[in-house]
């Protein structure tokens, strides 16, 4: 009863408190509506794709962007909503959101997910040379002709809620505040298991949760967490220059609700370097970030991962999961160029990723291998003041890696 009341009082915090801000900021709002612009753009992207974890994939692909002040003093808030269903029976439903109150006095990040997905269990660590049975014999491919097997998979079903509120340091990009984070996993049926068979069939996901005392049929992770923000960012859903710093500590005790006791830390870095002054959408960006298990233990779903970011945009062109481990490190560049001599509407986009993870189980340490991606793609802008743009990337990585990945705004 204890652990129910105190996440009740978080989620009413968290979720309410913004909306207490937003009501003092309402009146003011309402009187300058009628003299000003339209301040909210909707654009919905069919979605038609494949990879080898989910078949052939399909759905909408909702983009809000929106600006709760003026665009002299408040910077431009985004939302990502999707809805997905897949041949293999998967549903992939969430809500994905960077926000600014008015005069950027406040910053919320939301991320809701309810998934019914999918995966086999590759193990922990950046090796692909790996059987997705523990001592098995068979490596499996990561090209997605012809897609796994349904007896190779994981199923699963996955409900996340997070939600950051960071407050405005005085008139700086400097931002802190708290979150709250839930990952629940159930009703997980490792189709691969058989316990019973002569040997034993035994998934990496069940052997590190019987390693360390934990269910393999359901789990949880929920906790508080600290956070801080540096953006310097000209515009979120796609930047000419400036820089993103973040770190968030996250502790899941016990008493609200995981599992197991753990924290995590997570860190990262943006940077945006502009090739011609003339030409502001040819730019360099930089992405990194580093995800890490500080103290405890956190259940194999749970542990960093690429693909379960906050929008889901590292790993081209692997499958998401496909690395994993206690400790994860990430980085990308991606040159960003215009293809049109003086006007925004086509552009494209070269890229390159290195993903590298450890496993403390099987002593493989963090940068010891290192997975590879890279790639191309078209840009089109669908709004050029907000600089929304629609993107088409085809990306390509090792052991057969290769994917056709269709999305709204920059990967990053």
């Amino acid at each position: 009863m204890k652990k129910t009341l105190t996440i009740i009082w978080i989620f009413g915090f968290l979720f309410f408190f913004p909306s207490i801000l937003f009501g003092q900021e309402e009146e003011e709002a309402i009187k300058e509506t009628a003299r000003k612009e339209k301040k909210v753009d909707i654009n919905i992207l069919p979605v038609v794709a494949t990879n080898p974890t989910v078949g052939v994939l399909f759905g909408v692909l909702p983009g809000v962007n929106w600006n709760m002040g003026t665009p002299a003093d408040t910077r431009n808030s985004t939302a990502l909503i999707g809805v997905y269903y897949t041949t293999l029976n998967q549903l992939f439903t969430s809500v994905r959101a960077n926000a600014f109150t008015k005069e950027d006095k406040f910053n919320l990040l939301t991320d809701i997910r309810f998934n019914l997905n999918a995966q086999p269990t590759y193990g922990l660590g950046s090796v692909l040379d790996k059987s997705t049975l523990v001592g098995g014999g068979d490596i499996p491919s990561d090209n997605p002709y012809p897609p796994f097997q349904e007896q190779e998979m994981m199923y699963f079903n996955n409900f996340r809620l997070y939600q950051t509120v960071q407050k405005r340091h005085k008139q700086t990009n400097l931002f802190y505040g708290i979150g709250y984070h839930l990952d629940i996993f159930w009703a997980i049926d490792d189709k691969q298991l058989d316990l019973d068979a002569e040997p034993q069939r035994i998934t990496h996901h069940y052997r590190y949760q019987n390693l360390k005392g934990l269910s393999d049929e359901k789990y949880s992770q929920s906790g508080l967490s600290a956070n801080a923000t540096f953006d310097s960012r000209d515009n979120v859903v796609n930047p000419y220059e400036g820089q993103l710093a973040a770190i968030s500590l996250r502790a899941f005790p016990e008493f609200l609700g995981s599992t197991t006791s753990a924290s995590q830390l997570w860190m990262e870095y943006r940077t945006y370097v502009n090739l011609d002054k003339n030409r502001p959408r040819n730019v360099l960006a930089f992405w990194a970030y580093g995800w890490f298990v500080t103290s405890g233990t956190s259940p194999y779903l749970a542990l960093p991962a690429i693909g379960w970011d906050m929008f889901a945009r590292s790993g081209r062109p692997y499958t998401q999961g496909r690395i994993r481990g206690e400790d994860l490190v990430y980085g990308e560049a991606e040159w960003r160029f215009p293809l049109q001599r003086e006007k925004n509407k086509w552009g494209g986009v070269l890229f390159l990723n290195a993903s590298t993870a450890s496993s403390r189980t099987e002593n493989i340490n963090a940068f010891s291998n290192f997975v590879f991606g890279y790639g191309g793609g078209l840009r089109f802008m669908i709004n050029e003041k907000k600089r929304v743009n629609l993107g088409l990337d085809y990306g390509f990585g090792a052991n057969g890696a290769q994917g056709l990945f269709l999305n709204l705004n920059e990967y990053f």
